[in-house]
């Protein structure tokens, strides 16, 4: 009896599903490496993040960046390894785009600018994340129930 929630071996793929499914797995490891990141330099330089919280009048600054850090740390590293993908990629979108308009909103600098699109087209993928799902190479694929046969 065969394994339906194995990954499917490459020769018995349609060359379509090899497309979608090597897109899927690039797309999330591409997009989340910047919250893996970015939750650990949360935690190196926590009294730097403390002082840009709190310049910018968030309520709590210790309990923000806390959050931040479980759900960039934690997030990112579900999102790569497709693990509750939906659920993770709308939740790093609704941050990426709330960091952006709090953080990011000084348009007449270009640097700030740029990062508030650079988060507005991080929410893009992952809102096609959260549309689509996390592909064949996933947790999310191990974790289905297997199918039964009528």
């Amino acid at each position: 009896m065969s394994n339906i929630h194995a990954v499917p071996h490459r020769e018995t793929m349609k060359q379509s599903e090899m497309y979608f499914a090597f897109s899927a797995l690039a797309g999330r490891l591409l997009l989340s490496p910047i919250f893996i990141l970015s939750g650990i330099g949360k935690i190196t330089g926590s009294e730097t993040y403390l002082g840009y919280i709190g310049a910018f009048g968030l309520p709590f600054p210790m309990l923000c960046l806390l959050g931040a850090i479980a759900l960039e740390l934690g997030g990112g590293l579900a999102l790569a390894f497709g693990y509750h993908t939906r659920i993770v990629g709308l939740a790093l979108a609704l941050f990426s785009l709330f960091t952006a308009l709090v953080f990011h909103n000084g348009f007449s600098d270009q640097n700030q600018f740029l990062h508030f699109w650079k988060n507005a087209a991080m929410a893009g993928g992952l809102l096609q994340v959260t549309a689509f799902g996390a592909g064949v190479f996933s947790l999310d694929r191990m974790r289905q129930k297997p199918k039964r046969a009528m």
